[in-house]
């Protein structure tokens, strides 16, 4: 059971309506639980709307309108996400990332904070960035070097955003103890 109570739309002021709003057109009904709160992080969002219009604002420009491929950004939030065990946004990305073509080879060993054998290059460098970021937050000029060449100057701002940003999704999820979907099993054992 989450921390925090879950607000219907109904309970909400203007500004907690708006974030609502923009989330549930943004991210459609699967976001709205059976209880008729949203899920994720984002119910946490709305006990504190000023902040939760920023956040899912910011969360939409790094995932839809980004020059990094899906497929890497995906790679990299369950790489931020089984840094941190959060479970939610292991359960909720790692489907995303299959589907964008992340092979279950390295999903799975990502899950098991193992190195990934990679089949693409590309996934390797992307891979390699955001777990060096979360283990130290910094990035050796190796690693740097690699991501630049793959990514280029704005490439690498909005890849260390999307880092940054997922770590503080994982802390919402974590410190709030947001649950899986009832039918959702969980990566890790607590």
């Amino acid at each position: 059971m989450t921390r925090l109570p879950y607000l219907r739309r109904d309970q909400l002021d203007a500004d907690g309506a708006a974030v609502w709003d923009a989330l549930t057109a943004s991210r459609g009904s699967a976001v709205v639980n059976d209880q008729g709160g949203l899920v994720g992080p984002f119910n946490a969002w709305l006990h504190a709307p000023d902040t939760g219009a920023i956040l899912a604002e910011l969360g939409a420009a790094l995932r839809f309108r980004t020059t990094v491929d899906r497929r890497l950004l995906e790679l990299a939030i369950i790489t931020v996400g089984a840094r941190w065990r959060a479970e939610f946004e292991w359960w909720a990305h790692a489907r995303m990332a299959r589907e964008h073509g992340v092979s279950d080879a390295v999903i799975d060993a990502a899950g098991r904070d193992e190195h990934p054998h990679f089949e693409r290059d590309d996934e390797r460098v992307v891979y390699a960035t955001a777990r060096r970021l979360v283990a130290d937050g910094r990035l050796d000029a190796v690693t740097y070097d690699e991501a630049r060449a793959l990514l280029g100057d704005r490439g690498m701002v909005e890849l260390v955003s999307l880092c940054g940003y997922y770590t503080l999704v994982s802390f919402t999820l974590n410190a709030f103890e947001v649950p899986l979907p009832s039918d959702a099993r969980p990566r890790w054992s607590a």
